[in-house]
């Protein structure tokens, strides 16, 4: 009976409201992070706000994840429904953008999409990209858009530590402790490294990540480049379980959201 009623509202529901997936580009360095929080200027606020008023009604953005302070995107991904259907897309996302007024954040797409899409819980795969600067001069063109390490890390130990991290496992060791996720079990699909001049990508790609677990990966990568540690101590951390043993995360400015995979 419930599934029939659950059904019937839907379809009220899809002759009534319209939703819309946006994708957003933002350097994330003068914001508290993605999510609307009780203080402090978020993207999603930004968004979502500037949307209420170019729409007349009240508009709740749906994000596929939170972003923390000083993280940035690639391609974030979000959806809103409204009342209101968007006849020329092009117009009002040209709108959009003048009306958001912010050279860190731009919106590149909108798409109309059915009321079964969901920004977070429709998404297979998330990618993420850490940077950093291996070499002796801080970066200017790129400033704050990645970690720079003046010490020279070694690509092929970091590279052994990556294949460690990667299938199903328990990454407690990388989960913040203000983490509320219901499980610390991941499937980590893949993690590339290349280098170039050093400038050293790391991408991250899973279903899902925990709370700084990127960040607190790439901390313990660069131990091990750096041979602070060695791969036995690399694994030990990794297998206890402990966030104690963990190294010291990366700092967030490194970090992007690179694209989320539906």
């Amino acid at each position: 009976m419930n599934f029939h009623w659950d059904q019937k509202l839907k379809w009220v529901l899809s002759l009534i409201m319209h939703r819309y997936q946006i994708l957003i580009e933002y350097v994330g360095t003068n914001f508290i992070g993605w999510q609307i929080q009780s203080t402090g200027r978020s993207v999603q606020k930004l968004i979502q706000f500037r949307l209420t008023k170019l729409l007349k009604e009240k508009i709740s953005l749906v994000g596929s994840g939170r972003t923390d302070s000083g993280v940035h995107a690639i391609e974030q991904s979000a959806h809103f429904d409204c009342k209101k259907k968007i006849i020329n897309l092009n117009k009002f996302l040209k709108s959009l953008n003048h009306f958001i007024n912010n050279k860190a954040v731009s919106i590149l797409i909108i798409k109309k999409r059915s009321l079964k899409f969901h920004a977070r819980y429709s998404a297979k795969q998330r990618i993420y990209k850490y940077i950093i600067f291996n070499r002796l001069s801080r970066p200017s063109i790129e400033k704050e858009r990645g970690w720079h390490i003046i010490k020279n890390l070694d690509i092929k130990l970091m590279k052994k530590g990556a294949k460690k991290l990667l299938g199903t496992n328990d990454f407690s060791t990388f989960r913040s402790s203000s983490c509320n996720a219901n499980s610390p079990i991941r499937t980590m699909k893949s993690i590339k490294i290349k280098s170039s001049k050093g400038r050293i990508e790391i991408q991250f790609k899973s279903q899902s990540f925990l709370q700084q677990q990127v960040r607190s990966m790439v901390g313990c990568l660069k131990y091990l480049a750096e041979n602070k540690w060695d791969l036995k101590k690399f694994e030990i951390a990794f297998k206890s379980k402990k966030r104690t043993l963990c190294a010291p995360p990366a700092p967030a400015e490194g970090l992007f959201l690179e694209k989320v995979i539906y």
